[in-house]
């Protein structure tokens, strides 16, 4: 595995703090008695993805931190940063840095293995959920320095475990241990593997629009995984427009992310929302048509 993985740009290590997460998250799920969820437990799970995967992921730390789609207060940036936490995928520095580390790759024709997508979804599974990249010169890939030194993102980074326990006890005091781990292991396990599948799902099959010239990945879009993920599975729109708050570009993809944003924008919680006008990706072709690739049968 090390030699299909090496690379002169960084190390390809096996993250215990990563894995052990994870399958702390996955094997509480076996104690959960569901003849006993009720109407509440669902309106609740309801409401934290909205706000932690909606708000706290794809338009607070995606949207606006890592790609500057907008602008807003420091108290609305560090809110969004906090509900990020609560979906249980880890340090948003460390989400952030990764983001960055991909970016730089898959928009190059030398992309090392880790971040391509030509191996099969178990491989997958295995690279993404249990390894980390660690490179060997961080300023290569030109991570803001305001964002690297954000007092912020760096005090998440040292103790988001800490507040995500702190999140279950609180919830355990108030709702029952049962209804605890529905709200926080079964939801945080759906949250970090479907965040897995569909950026899998993204660079492997759907519609394309765009193809990134001189890049490794241009990704696809697929429609219900757009649906379900605020936006997230409109993969290729996003690589074509990256600086764009708006993932959808067509009536019938549907992107809750952009529906939050819009509603920021009526409160006047965001402003100067960067849109697809005038974003297009300087390297980013269009197809005569449209580009599908569909899975092998």
């Amino acid at each position: 595995m090390n030699y299909i993985l090496k690379t002169p740009y960084g190390n390809i290590n096996f993250s215990w703090k990563k894995s052990i997460w994870l399958y702390l998250m996955l094997f509480p799920i076996i104690f959960i008695d569901y003849s006993l969820v009720s109407l509440s437990d669902v309106t609740l799970n309801i409401v934290l993805l909205f706000l932690t995967v909606g708000i706290g992921h794809s338009v607070g730390l995606h949207r606006g931190i890592i790609h500057k789609s907008y602008k807003t207060s420091k108290v609305f940036r560090n809110i969004s940063l906090y509900l990020f936490v609560l979906t249980g995928l880890g340090s948003p520095l460390n989400w952030l840095k990764q983001h960055y580390y991909r970016d730089y790759w898959q928009n190059r024709l030398d992309c090392p293995k880790y971040f391509q997508y030509k191996h099969s979804l178990i491989t997958d599974f295995y690279w993404n959920l249990h390894l980390t990249f660690i490179p060997k010169d961080i300023n290569r890939y030109n991570i803001p320095k305001e964002d690297l030194n954000d007092s912020t993102i760096l005090w998440l980074h040292k103790t988001w475990y800490l507040n995500y326990l702190f999140f279950m006890i609180v919830l355990y005091l108030i709702i029952g241990i049962n209804s605890m781990l529905i709200a926080t292991c079964l939801r945080t396990s759906v949250i970090i593997l479907g965040h897995w599948y569909i950026g899998y799902a993204s660079h492997k099959y759907g519609y394309s629009r765009h193809r990134i010239q001189g890049a490794d990945e241009s990704g696809y879009n697929d429609i219900l995984l757009g649906l379900i993920s605020f936006g997230e599975g409109f993969h290729n729109n996003h690589h074509s427009h990256p600086t764009s708050a708006k993932f959808s570009t067509k009536w019938y993809e549907i992107d809750f992310g952009w529906v939050i944003v819009w509603f920021l924008i009526k409160f006047k919680i965001i402003k100067n929302v960067k849109s697809q006008k005038g974003n297009l990706k300087p390297t980013a072709i269009p197809f005569e048509k449209t580009n599908w690739k569909l899975p092998k049968l």
